[in-house]
């Protein structure tokens, strides 16, 4: 009969606390222990061992809720992006009634190029652009084009 070998004895599980608290990596204990970094990781784990201190765990979580706002803000542009595509249809003429030259380019304006960069009629469109968007709504039908991806696979 095979004897197992038990992986945490007290005597590691000492070690590893030690070296824990003397602020090594879990590659560098699991390499002074002999054992996988992962059977580090989950020791760690189930001794409630963390090198994070509560205010970092706060401002962790408050980072990821700052990260799930700013998906729902896309969320709300990609409707946006919807609704313009269902109103207009897609040969409809853009206006650029309100041209612009870069030095008047601003955010309350659209960026769509307007002839060729360095041209003596070059501008942009200069219209109002979609809440928080770069392009006015013809524009934006012209850069995100829906189903250019499927119609490009097919072709």
């Amino acid at each position: 009969m095979i004897a197992i070998q038990e992986t945490w004895t007290p005597e590691r599980v000492d070690q590893l606390k030690i070296y824990f608290e003397a602020g090594l990596s879990c590659r560098d204990i699991a390499v002074n222990i002999g054992v996988s970094r992962n059977a580090v990781i989950g020791k760690l784990s189930r001794l409630n061992l963390t090198r994070t201190t509560p205010d970092e765990r706060r401002a962790r979580r408050k980072k990821s809720a700052a990260h799930a706002a700013q998906r729902a803000t896309a969320k709300q542009q990609l409707r946006l992006l919807q609704a313009v595509y269902e109103q207009e249809p897609d040969d409809a003429p853009i206006v650029s009634a309100n041209s612009c030259s870069l030095l008047e380019l601003s955010e309350q304006r659209c960026r769509w190029p307007i002839s060729t960069p360095g041209a003596d009629d070059f501008c942009f469109c200069g219209n109002t652009p979609l809440g928080g968007m770069p392009y006015c709504s013809g524009h934006y039908r012209l850069a995100y084009q829906a189903g250019s991806r499927q119609r490009a696979m097919r072709g």
